[in-house]
């Protein structure tokens, strides 16, 4: 305990990232320096940065005699090492139509890798207005359940040597085993699958960040489904990190934290959407986790935020504080905040102590179920909820009340006594 006390305090001296202007960079760390595709002057800007002070800068785009363009289009990934900061300022950064990969991905993961070794210092920090963009065709997208073509959208579908399923590459934003990261001051637009995915990281901060994804987009004239377009996902082993301002639209869930052991593959597959193996030896659970101030909804109708754990994966040690429901009339989400799941494909219902210590305060929701208890929890406050919803409760037991033990449920304001609320 200790130990993981003094883990977070020290990272909070790291939270501010130093703003570095055009005048204090080396032109070499700025990938207009260099000629080539867009995905090879990045990687020469970022092998440069790293390796000279750990400062990588992507302003805007120069249009050039390749292209009169000033957004850069990626073909792979964009690799971060230790101690590297790259700075997004006031730039667009899209996916080619030839990319099946993500927008950002720590360098210690990726095909072939069992155990991403763990990295420290990756900041990213965003500049002005600076935007991630998928591509105008994806090749493939969802996670790794999905068949392209027939439950999700992807150009790969049917093509042979192709995987017909999605992979942890559809992800926007991919860390694994990082230590002591920030991710701030980003807009993540039509992400391929989740738009920012951690995995077993630890000492974070993730905040200022806008998602726009539909699930629907309409290509060359036909609406396709893109899905599994979470904002933030915080996956098996994440602990110590402050999530906050986090706003927009998504095709799923806004936030979710989702420890849940859905096969035992090796790392480094293209068989899941996680890029590290599950370690039965290792400390998988989710905890010590803050989230404030979450405006937004799904336009997929599903949670804004979700906690889900199975198979023996607890998430413990939560504070959830402000959750503003901005859904339309028309288009209500299942659950505001979703607790726990009994799907039988993830274990079912978790076991009581399992899922506990959460806090959960200040929540407005438009939602079919304000906070739905799907699974367990114990030893948890929910309070300060205002329903808008008029013809749900404020709180849904759908495992039964039984599966819900020592939970002081605070004030519930229904919307019927505001009705002049809009």
């Amino acid at each position: 305990m200790k130990k993981a006390l003094f883990c977070f305090l020290m990272f909070a001296v790291l939270w501010t990232v130093p703003c570095f202007s055009a005048n204090e960079a080396s032109p070499k760390n700025d990938p207009n320096h260099y000629s080539g595709t867009d995905s090879e002057r990045i990687a020469a800007a970022v092998q440069y940065g790293s390796a000279h002070g750990g400062i990588v800068r992507i302003p805007a785009r120069l249009p050039d005699k390749e292209a009169n363009r000033n957004c850069w289009l990626l073909d792979s990934a964009i690799l971060l090492s230790n101690r590297t900061t790259l700075i997004l300022e006031n730039c667009k950064i899209k996916l080619s139509d030839q990319c099946r990969d993500n927008f950002i991905r720590s360098a210690n993961c990726g095909i072939g890798i069992e155990k991403p070794a763990p990295l420290e210092e990756i900041h990213i920090l965003g500049i002005g207005q600076s935007e991630l963009i998928g591509a105008d065709h994806p090749r493939s997208t969802g996670d790794g359940n999905k068949i392209l073509g027939q439950r999700s959208y992807g150009t790969d579908a049917g093509k042979p040597n192709e995987s017909q399923k999605g992979d942890w590459r559809n992800i926007g934003i991919l860390f694994a085993n990082v230590k002591n990261f920030s991710i701030q001051n980003l807009t993540v637009r039509q992400a391929h699958c989740w738009a920012i995915s951690l995995e077993k990281c630890s000492c974070g901060k993730v905040s200022d960040i806008v998602f726009d994804a539909t699930e629907v987009r309409t290509i060359d004239g036909t609406a396709v489904k893109t899905l599994n377009q979470d904002g933030l996902d915080l996956r098996k082993g994440c602990h110590n990190i402050m999530i906050e301002n986090i706003s927009g639209n998504t095709g799923d869930d806004l936030v979710a934290l989702t420890a849940i052991r859905i096969s035992e593959k090796k790392g480094g597959t293209l068989e899941a959407t996680e890029v590290a193996e599950t370690d039965p030896n290792a400390m998988n659970d989710i905890h010590h986790i803050t989230i404030r101030n979450v405006i937004g909804h799904s336009k997929g109708g599903h949670q804004l935020v979700r906690f889900l754990n199975a198979s023996g994966m607890r998430i413990h040690h939560v504070l959830l504080d402000g959750l503003i429901d901005t859904s339309p009339e028309d288009l209500a989400a299942h659950a505001a905040v979703r607790i726990g799941d009994s799907n039988p494909s993830w274990g079912g219902i978790t076991p009581l102590g399992d899922t506990y210590g959460l806090t959960i305060i200040n929540i407005q929701s438009r939602a079919k179920a304000a906070i739905l208890i799907a699974g367990s929890l114990t030893d948890s406050i929910i309070a300060n909820v205002i329903n808008y919803h008029p013809d749900v409760k404020g709180i849904t037991y759908g495992s039964g009340k039984d599966n819900v033990k020592n939970v002081v449920i605070g004030p519930f304001l229904n919307a019927e006594r505001t009705s002049n609320l809009k």
